[in-house]
C-alpha cells in the first residue's frame, strides 16, 4: 500500500508552509505499510516555541483553505515544544529542535520511503545544525572563547 494522492496533496501542501514560515529539516514519510491509521508522517522544527506555533498556524490556514482540511485533533499547544496536527491522512509533527534531537521521529520511520517535497521544503534539510552552529559561535564570541 502507498499513500494516496490525498495524502500526497497534503503533504506537500503542509511541506511547502513549513517551509514558507522557515521551518527546518522539513521531512516526509510514506507509513502507510507499518501504520494504519494514516498514510504519511510530515516532520519539522523549529529553534523556539513561538516559530513552532507559527508553522503550526500556517500549516492549518494553508491545509483548510486550499484543501478544506482540518485537523481531527491537535495536541502540545500550551508548551509548543511538539506540536502534532492529526488529519487522519496524514500526521504532522513540528517540534522545537531539541524535541526533534531528544525524541528522534527519523529514527522510528527510517524504514519507511521517504515522500517528495516541494523544493523549498528540500532546502531547509540541514538548517538546523546550521542554526544550532551559529548559536555556539556566537555564545563563544560572547564569552571571549575562540573556537
Amino acid at each position: 500500500m502507498t499513500a494516496t494522492d490525498r495524502s500526497l496533496e497534503l503533504v506537500h501542501t503542509a511541506a511547502q508552509a513549513a517551509a514558507d514560515k522557515l521551518a527546518h529539516d522539513v521531512i516526509a514519510y510514506d507509513v502507510s505499510d507499518v501504520l494504519s491509521i494514516t498514510d504519511a508522517f510530515l516532520l519539522a522544527s523549529a529553534p523556539n516555541d513561538r516559530q513552532v506555533k507559527s508553522i503550526v498556524d500556517e500549516i492549518e490556514e494553508r491545509l483548510s483553505k486550499e484543501l478544506g482540511a482540518k485537523p481531527v485533533r491537535r495536541e502540545g499547544d500550551r508548551e509548543a515544544r511538539w506540536v502534532l496536527l492529526d488529519y487522519v491522512d496524514i500526521v504532522v509533527h513540528v517540534q522545537h529542535s531539541e524535541e526533534r534531537v531528544f525524541y528522534a521521529l527519523e529514527r522510528l520511520w527510517k524504514d519507511c520511503p521517504e515522500l517528495e517535497l516541494p523544493a523549498d521544503a528540500k532546502a531547509t534539510r540541514g538548517k538546523a545544525e546550521e542554526h544550532a552552529k551559529l548559536r555556539a559561535d556566537e555564545d563563544d564570541a560572547e564569552f571571549g572563547e575562540p573556537r
